[in-house]
């Protein structure tokens, strides 16, 4: 208890002697029906300690959280205090795996305890027990079965969001004391986060209290929690797949940014963008995560470019050019092993496409180029030119567009720009911020030029530099010269902030051609 603050000690004593307050009364009761609330605490508290039992795929998943459906269960079965005595145990033996774990217990038993009286009382209020065909003395006979459904799912759902929300928000005064997070941004996201799970744990804990009350008794109630404990479990093994999906992209990209300094969070944002790309062209849910962890690795094949051309200060030669040009295949082999990618190794491959075939790393043509390549394409250059640098100014979002629209057809797919233009025009472009590099945004709306050139980009709408000229335009010391291995924006390029014109250079530019030619590709 030390460790916390005062707020946070004071909030958990008051929790503690709430949940005293919630759970004295089935003590003192002579009507309790002790039988019932013996049996599910100890189906509670044996869903808790089965997840240290070593099974043969190894422990159940931390993942799993607490197993709610024999605790809403009670809520439906037994008056509202006997319920709390339910949920004390096994929130008692809830497994801890941060310090100190004897506070964290009796916080995680006294909210459950809470929670679950909270919940009584809802179902109570909605007159659940006359809806559920019983009173609540569990088990003392079956005379008013069956169940009036479909009413009986009305107080059975209040009651699981009545818990999850006084749960939910306990959760949220103890972060604002002991975390000094703001209470209304925590609330809403715990909420969001919780609703739906409570609600089917919910229905399944209704589901058992109903066979509960049936002709068939305890034993077919029971049963109903096998099927629900083994779905919770492939859950929980699911989410902890995911998690370690995401932990390997993040090592990737992390791997990327220290390796390439100059674009830092990069990344991310291209992901960003890209996913609203394909939200905007209507694509299904499950391939908008495939969209957005393509934009997010689209570089990853940075790490087989040798560092000392990634960071080199002055203008790239054709030879050191044809080296970085060999990105997206070092990408592609990278990733070729790593099954859940699909068909994102593909816009890892192609992102530095052009509709007009001059692109690397194959030359291909408008629909050659796969889907997913051509959105990060777009997605790129568009953070390439709405970044800041530390060798470049960042460019209004405006301007960014215009540019996109003004070389679609040549380098970039039509139909990509205008989904971008659009998603940005109805929600605007708050890139996400990953590092301390990139803190400082010019915002669309100051128009670039005012903010200063070293400032970091923010959650604002960001301007930045044509597509050609993310990762190749002036570095350092480098003066007007190219760099980092990309053609760049023909002409003048206004707020640029060099003071001389953006067109091909030499050794800039993704063919070798001379004359000016649109943006290159938003990276090397």
């Amino acid at each position: 208890m030390r460790d916390l603050p005062p707020t946070a000690r004071g909030f958990v004593l008051g929790a503690a002697l709430a949940a005293v307050a919630c759970t004295a009364p089935a003590l003192t009761d002579p009507a309790t029906p002790w039988p019932a609330v013996t049996l599910l605490a100890a189906l509670y508290l044996g869903c808790e300690l089965v997840k240290l039992c070593p099974l043969p795929g190894g422990r159940v998943p931390e993942g799993i959280g607490s197993f709610l459906p024999v605790v809403l269960a009670a809520v439906f079965l037994l008056p509202p205090a006997a319920a709390a005595l339910v949920a004390l145990p096994g929130g008692l033996a809830a497994t801890v795996v941060q310090r100190p774990a004897t506070v964290r217990r009796v916080w995680h038993g006294a909210q459950q305890a809470i929670g679950a009286w909270a919940a009584g009382q809802v179902f109570r209020l909605l007159d659940g027990p006359a809806a559920l065909g019983g009173g609540p003395s569990a088990g003392a006979g079956h005379p008013a079965w069956p169940a009036d459904f479909p009413y009986a799912m009305l107080p059975a759902t209040a009651a699981a969001t009545a818990f999850c929300l006084v749960v939910t928000a306990l959760d949220t005064g103890i972060l604002a004391a002991a975390e000094r997070r703001p209470a209304a941004t925590a609330l809403h996201g715990l909420v969001a986060g919780s609703l739906a799970p409570y609600c089917v744990h919910g229905l399944a804990g209704l589901m058992m209290a109903v066979m509960w009350r049936s002709p068939y008794g305890v034993p077919a109630a029971l049963l109903v929690l096998l099927p629900m404990y083994v779905s919770c479990w492939v859950f929980a093994q699911y989410q902890r797949e995911r998690a370690a999906h995401q932990a390997t992209i993040r090592a990737l990209v992390q791997a990327v940014d220290i390796k390439d300094r100059y674009t830092r969070g990069h990344s991310e944002r291209v992901g960003q963008a890209s996913t609203m790309i394909a939200r905007e062209l209507g694509m299904a849910e499950d391939r908008l995560e495939v969209v957005r962890i393509a934009g997010i690795l689209h570089d990853v094949g940075k790490l087989g470019v040798p560092t000392r051309l990634l960071r080199k200060d002055g203008p790239l030669t054709p030879q050191e050019r044809r080296i970085i040009e060999l990105h997206p295949e070092y990408g592609h082999e990278m990733v070729r092993g790593i099954g859940f990618l699909g068909e994102a190794r593909s816009a890892i491959l192609h992102h530095h496409e052009r509709v007009d075939g001059t692109g690397y790393p194959y030359g291909l043509t408008g629909e050659q180029i796969p889907v997913l390549a051509r959105v990060v394409a777009v997605a790129d250059a568009f953070d390439a030119m709405t970044s800041t640098r530390s060798y470049s100014r960042a460019r209004p979002v405006p301007t960014a567009l215009a540019e996109l629209e003004r070389c679609a057809g040549a380098q970039f797919d039509p139909a990509m720009v205008r989904a971008l233009t659009h998603a940005i025009g109805r929600h605007g472009w708050h890139p996400v911020v990953t590092s301390d590099d990139d803190l400082q945004v010019i915002s669309s709306a100051a128009g670039g030029p005012a903010a200063a050139a070293g400032a970091a980009p923010t959650a604002a709408p960001t301007p930045a530099e044509p597509a050609a000229l993310h990762g190749q335009g002036s570095r350092p010391g480098s003066g007007p010269g190219p760099a980092r291995g990309s053609g760049s924006a023909s002409g003048s390029v206004p707020g640029s902030g060099h003071g001389v014109p953006a067109g091909r250079r030499a050794g800039a530019g993704p063919s070798g051609a001379e004359g000016p030619v649109p943006p290159a590709r938003g990276g090397r």
